[in-house]
């Protein structure tokens, strides 16, 4: 299962790419995309054949709840490579381990707090077209799903880049515990509340 595993969504995928760069997109344009990008998620959520949330579920779960957009969630960061890509062993939600290699540490910024988040592959890969972040904070567990949420970065020529944890999405085990999802692992949790991005499933 690959992974990144939120549906394909083309506006999602437009401003991933635009948070690839260290320049952040206009606040007010960047906003109303980001908005219809969540409304057109749950959209496919609700229609698509391969949506992750069981047809029984979907009344109940949708729409997705998020915090509402801040764009001082997004904020650039440069990536510090690995020497040689450690691998990792990442526990997940079916109780087996995934083999992950670290490409490299993320440095960034936010709400004036230095952090660190580690930035994976999967053991393997030899073409890296996107990074995966997986990560928790303080709200996990209360406003936000228990095993954490994700992020999918593309890579840049210049290793600097713009994170921006108003796309952080959940895990599909959050919605149906048929898939397998890796845990963050202890570095890639943050000592700090990111009230951003998708909260917890509702009831």
């Amino acid at each position: 299962m690959p992974l990144r595993l939120a549906i394909g969504v083309t506006l999602l995928a437009a401003l991933a790419a635009c948070s690839s760069g260290p320049s952040a997109p206009d606040d007010s344009a960047y906003i109303n995309e980001l908005s219809s990008a969540r409304r057109e998620k749950d959209r496919q959520f609700q229609e698509a054949g391969d949506s992750p949330i069981p047809a029984a579920r979907r009344q109940t779960l949708l729409p997705l709840r998020y915090f509402p957009v801040d764009p001082n969630y997004a904020v650039p960061a440069a990536l510090k490579l690995s020497d040689e890509r450690p691998v990792f062993e990442m526990p997940t939600s079916t109780g087996t381990l995934r083999k992950l290699q670290l490409v490299g540490q993320l440095e960034f910024t936010l709400l004036g707090q230095r952090q660190t988040l580690g930035a994976f592959v999967e053991d393997g890969t030899t073409q890296i077209t996107s990074l995966f972040v997986p990560f928790a904070d303080l709200t996990t567990g209360k406003d936000t799903y228990s095993a954490g949420r994700y992020l999918d970065i593309q890579p840049t020529r210049t290793g600097y880049y713009t994170i921006d944890f108003n796309l952080a999405y959940n895990p599909y085990c959050a919605y149906n515990d048929t898939y397998e999802c890796p845990y963050p692992p202890p570095s890639n949790r943050l000592k700090m509340a990111v009230r951003a991005g998708e909260k917890a499933p509702g009831a």
